[in-house]
């Protein structure tokens, strides 16, 4: 049921782009090679739902935010609304660790996003650790894979210089987080 309603999530969205709707599309059509492995690996991450699709789009979310790729925000904030995330949690994507929207494992899994978006990714081990006391190995490869995933699309549509189609529009949407927003860390007080 996960992944039927996540292709209509998703044909939903893809549907709302009013602009630029070629960009992707055209670059990729220049090496037949690549956009067959990225479809391939976007229906796999489609079709693997042993992870509830919102703590993924989550951390896609942030991903995106980290590295700043408009087009992969203005997707996924689409696709956010469309898996039931909140308003406030869009909108308090940058000060998580903080705000009263997000559920303890919600929290690990946007840390987790935003410690493998670091570059060099870091502290991995103990939120490895504490994200495998609520999710299953098959449930963290599956959030790892997609937030890896994120960031190679995000820095792919980047390099290309992919636009926004406005799918969020008229939604709240995400925005792009200063590069110094993941590298602080809280303090202990």
């Amino acid at each position: 049921m996960r992944v039927i309603q996540r292709i209509r999530g998703y044909a939903t969205v893809i549907g709302q782009a009013r602009r630029h709707r070629g960009d992707l599309v055209g670059w990729l059509g220049r090496r037949p090679q690549i956009a067959a492995a990225t479809v391939t690996y976007e229906t796999a991450l489609l079709f693997s739902n042993r992870l509830d699709p919102r703590l993924k789009e989550l951390a896609e979310l942030k991903t995106a935010g980290l590295v700043a790729c408009q087009f992969c925000l203005d997707i996924a904030s689409a696709l956010a609304h469309t898996s039931g995330l909140t308003r406030e949690q869009l909108v308090d994507l940058p000060r998580y660790r903080t705000s009263d929207a997000y559920t303890e494992l919600e929290r690990l899994v946007i840390a987790f996003a935003e410690a493998m978006t670091a570059t060099p990714a870091v502290d991995l081990d103990e939120l490895r650790a504490s994200l495998l006391t609520h999710l299953t190995k098959a449930q963290l490869t599956e959030l790892a894979a997609a937030i890896a995933w994120e960031n190679q699309r995000a820095r792919l549509n980047q390099g290309l210089g992919v636009r926004p189609t406005g799918m969020s529009d008229g939604l709240v949407c995400a925005m792009p987080e200063p590069r110094s927003a993941h590298l602080a860390r809280p303090t202990e007080g």
